[in-house]
């Protein structure tokens, strides 16, 4: 067959546009009535992260401090955890100057209860770089930020004007090697989520 009649058959059998599909029915389907902390917690303990549920910001101090040596380089993206280093104040810095990081703090707008994912922005993260390159990771999110699937999250995310986007679940880990799991191969080698009322 000549290369015009491929491209011919081709242009011949082209479908015809459609309109995407109605969300709407995909929600009442996996819409849930249960506990998403608890459906949450189950799925992101079980993927490796630690998970807190906290009445407000002292009670994550609290546990920073007791968990985080005074002295180790503690970045933080949210401004009611004033103890450390505000990564806006740091955000015209040389990524390199982040590889002695022990811990990064950020805010979630928004977790799947049933993966255990947190989106962040570009925004929430103010260094694109923080959430990957530091020993470990925590994220604060409200439990109104939650939602039980990730067709809901891309729903949510899917209209809003972001420069760059990531979802978070867990630590880092591979098993690639010899199928051993290895947790902070190539990122935070640990994961801990507050969620707030």
């Amino acid at each position: 067959m000549s290369r015009e009649k491929i491209l011919a058959a081709v242009k011949a059998n082209q479908f015809d546009h459609a309109e995407l599909p109605d969300l709407e029915i995909l929600n009442t389907l996996t819409a849930t009535e249960g506990d998403l902390v608890q459906q949450y917690t189950a799925i992101a303990s079980a993927g490796g992260s630690f998970v807190y549920e906290v009445a407000n910001f002292e009670a994550i101090k609290n546990i920073l401090h007791k968990e985080f040596k005074p002295g180790v380089k503690i970045i933080s993206g949210i401004k009611e955890l004033d103890d450390y280093t505000f990564a806006g104040s740091v955000a015209d810095e040389l990524a390199h100057s982040f590889a002695d990081v022990e811990l990064t703090i950020l805010r979630s707008y928004l977790g799947v209860a049933e993966n255990g994912a947190l989106w962040l922005t570009e925004t929430e993260m103010n260094v694109r770089v923080l959430p990957f390159i530091s020993q470990h990771l925590a994220v604060v999110i409200s439990k109104d930020d939650l939602v039980p699937t990730m067709s809901q999250a891309y729903a949510k995310i899917g209209s809003v004007e972001y420069g760059y986007g990531a979802f978070i679940a867990g630590p880092s880990k591979t098993a690639d090697i010899e199928q051993s799991l290895v947790i902070g191969a190539h990122g935070p080698r640990s994961l801990s989520v507050f969620i707030l009322p």
